[in-house]
């Protein structure tokens, strides 16, 4: 049985493409982590709607515009495990790559452009800042970093709900299935527009994910995407190339299980296809 690419492959960033969520990084540098970190999980789980806690926990904070500018060197020190590599690998098969967040967007974007994801395939939030706040009487870029959140953009991304709309505008008419990976509860709701959503565990296991995501990843690394997106044997096809280490590594992870399907359909599917290229236990 053949298990079909998916020419479109849709990242969350926070705690899926880095293993930091950039709003609690922020509460953390103004001594708000508990208070805000609560917040993020109980969004992430579903305790809470995002819109709910969207604006309080930015308000709590109150971030400058260098605070939230500084999140992309944070996100870049904090790598998921072969994030650059699996990006490199799915766009050398020919695959578009998307990154779709509830984060903030200047340090989103940013990182997707260092991970090599084209700027108009990233979405994140934006926000403006109070340009009375800071030294305002000094025209000068300091005095700029020193401004501070005022608002941000209301939209899809800022409710539980809304990522699905944007996978909409993203992918739009262009032929090919498409994938989406993520950690949280808007990744998972984003799941119905998608033709494949894989949970990923690898920085936090959410529990209602685990169990309702029709594949689930629970390694640190994300390279078991790479077979999900591409198909188990594209595994065999980069083995003599620059990607040769990652597809090694797969392998193995996926053999130890570090990919579980909650479909069964799925699972038959994919076992077959793996076996046809790699025969033996599974």
């Amino acid at each position: 049985m053949r298990w079909p690419p998916f020419k479109h492959v849709i990242f969350d960033c926070d705690s899926t493409l880095t293993t930091v969520e950039g709003i609690d990084v922020l509460a953390q540098s103004s001594g708000k982590g508990w208070r805000v970190e609560v917040l993020t999980r109980a969004a992430m789980e579903g305790d809470l709607d995002l819109a709910d806690v969207y604006d309080r926990r930015l308000m709590a904070v109150k971030p400058t515009r260098a605070q939230i500018s500084a999140i992309r060197q944070v996100y870049k020190r904090n790598l998921v495990e072969d994030a650059v590599t699996v990006i490199s690998a799915l766009q050398h098969l020919g695959h578009s790559v998307y990154i779709i967040s509830g984060g903030l967007a200047e340090p989103v974007l940013e990182f997707g452009l260092f991970l090599g994801v084209p700027r108009e395939n990233i979405r994140a939030v934006a926000v403006q800042y109070n340009e009375l706040s800071g030294q305002w009487w000094h025209n000068d870029h300091s005095s700029a970093a020193e401004t501070r959140y005022l608002q941000h953009e209301q939209g899809a991304l800022t409710v539980s709900d809304g990522k699905a709309q944007i996978v909409r505008q993203l992918i739009g008419d262009q032929p090919g299935r498409s994938l989406l990976i993520g950690d949280g509860l808007s990744d998972l709701l984003a799941g119905r527009e998608v033709d494949l959503f894989v949970g990923f565990g690898g920085v936090v296991h959410r529990p209602r994910v685990a169990a309702e995501a029709p594949c689930f990843i629970s390694s640190a690394s994300l390279g078991p995407l790479l077979v999900l997106a591409a198909g188990p044997a594209v595994l065999a096809a980069l083995r003599d190339t620059n990607y040769a280490a990652l597809t090694t590594k797969t392998r193995l992870l996926v053999d130890t299980g570090a990919i579980t399907f909650t479909d069964e359909r799925l699972n038959t599917k994919f076992r077959q296809a793996y076996q046809a290229v790699y025969p033996g236990p599974y």
